[in-house]
């Protein structure tokens, strides 16, 4: 009976951390279709980070209704729990999606996909020197390097020496990714004495309403929202509630070696579903050995050095 019931959660986790990283690759694609179909120009920022605000506060709205109608508390926090959400919402919704976003609109889908994967070996690199029980091996050392090597590839350009990468395009996904990295981490800490539900929420809509201030102190706003476009700012809002929520949960009830390595999903499906909806070519040999490296690194590095075990 215990064994069976261990089986089963298992699958729920595997099932649980697909999803959330589906969902993660679909953002790719969709939000560069919805800077498509509400006019917004590459270069339009401050119009971005209101389309990022509106989006994420959203997304905080709607988990706290659902928090709410079960039952959970949503405002009983000290002054210091609230410092602390805050702190969240600012790294892990403000500051990581002003660089996402400006990223997305200079850099091609399949590209910040692949850019964006850098996540998982700043998670690796950062463990390494804050958990005494999750230092470096010979293996995540040399998947380091595999996955680094993917990242380079994808950014050159016709010569071994011509790098096709800008600061304001994959650099930046690379340091959304790296805040990302940081701020689950301050998250799986904060999760253990707040509802991983809640904590999603408030941080959600904490930094969502700071995105909209940027946004409209900057002069933004959103120049065509259509039924189209509105049913696809509404799917970005549900996919950020819901994987945000399901992957502090997954965090909370589980080892962080044990969830990680399906973030090598991420870019798998973000540039499939780039290549599938953009039109973004993905078949061509670098993109696709880039693609390899990358997520071989990410298997080598979080690899679990036995089997999975779901902590009660």
């Amino acid at each position: 009976m215990i064994r069976d019931s261990l089986f089963g959660r298992r699958h729920w986790v595997i099932a649980t951390a697909v999803f959330c990283c589906f969902l993660w690759g679909s953002a790719y694609p969709a939000i560069k279709t919805g800077y498509q179909l509400m006019a917004m120009a590459a270069t339009d920022t401050a119009s971005q980070m209101l389309f990022a605000g509106y989006r994420f506060l959203g997304s905080g709205v709607i988990l706290l209704v659902l928090a709410a109608l079960m039952g959970k508390s949503l405002w009983r926090f000290s002054a210091r729990e609230w410092g602390q959400l805050a702190l969240l919402g600012l790294l892990q919704t403000t500051l990581q999606y002003v660089f996402f976003y400006i990223g997305l609109a200079h850099a091609t889908g399949v590209k910040a996909a692949i850019m964006n994967s850098t996540g998982t070996f700043f998670t690796v690199l950062l463990a390494h020197f804050i958990y005494r029980n999750d230092k470096l091996s010979t293996g995540r050392s040399l998947g380091c390097l595999i996955g680094f090597a993917g990242v380079v590839l994808i950014n050159l350009g016709q010569g071994p020496l011509d790098f096709d990468v800008t600061l304001l395009g994959e650099g930046f996904i690379a340091i959304a990714a790296l805040v990302l990295s940081i701020s689950l981490m301050y998250g799986k800490r904060l999760s253990q004495h707040i509802d991983p539900m809640v904590m999603t929420a408030q941080q959600l809509t904490i930094g969502g309403v700071v995105l909209i201030g940027i946004g409209l102190s900057g002069g933004g706003d959103i120049p065509r929202l259509t039924a189209t476009s509105g049913v696809l700012f509404f799917y970005l809002m549900a996919l950020s509630a819901a994987a945000f929520a399901l992957w502090s949960f997954l965090l909370k009830h589980n080892p962080v070696g044990q969830v990680i390595p399906f973030q090598f999903l991420i870019p798998i499906f973000g540039a499939g579903l780039s290549a599938l909806f953009l039109g973004e070519t993905i078949l061509a040999w670098k993109n696709l050995l880039a693609l390899v490296l990358v997520c071989g690194g990410i298997w080598l590095v979080t690899r679990p050095a036995s089997p999975m075990t779901v902590q009660r």
